[in-house]
């Protein structure tokens, strides 16, 4: 085999291992974080059923919490939309 094509293959090869750990490392990064995004879903659920009528007040704690929970949630999506 002509060495100026071994020479490309080999770095072919080594562009694609190194792409495929990435990969792997992404999918396995984004499971993590749609763990924790669910952790936070779950506390969202909770907290706006356990507030029952003051959840349509978006003000004071309740409201804040609401707010913030939402915030993290879409960021996070957004992340692992990106990631895939």
């Amino acid at each position: 085999m002509d060495e100026r094509v071994q020479d490309a293959m080999e770095k072919l090869k080594q562009q694609r291992d190194e792409l495929r750990l990435k990969m792997h490392l992404a999918k396995a990064e984004a499971r993590d974080e749609w763990e924790e995004l669910e952790e936070k879903w779950e506390t969202l659920r909770s907290r706006i059923k356990a507030a029952g009528d003051e959840a349509n007040d978006v003000s004071g704690d309740i409201g804040e919490a609401f707010r913030m929970l939402t915030s993290e949630l879409k960021k996070g999506y957004e992340r692992i939309r990106e990631q895939l």
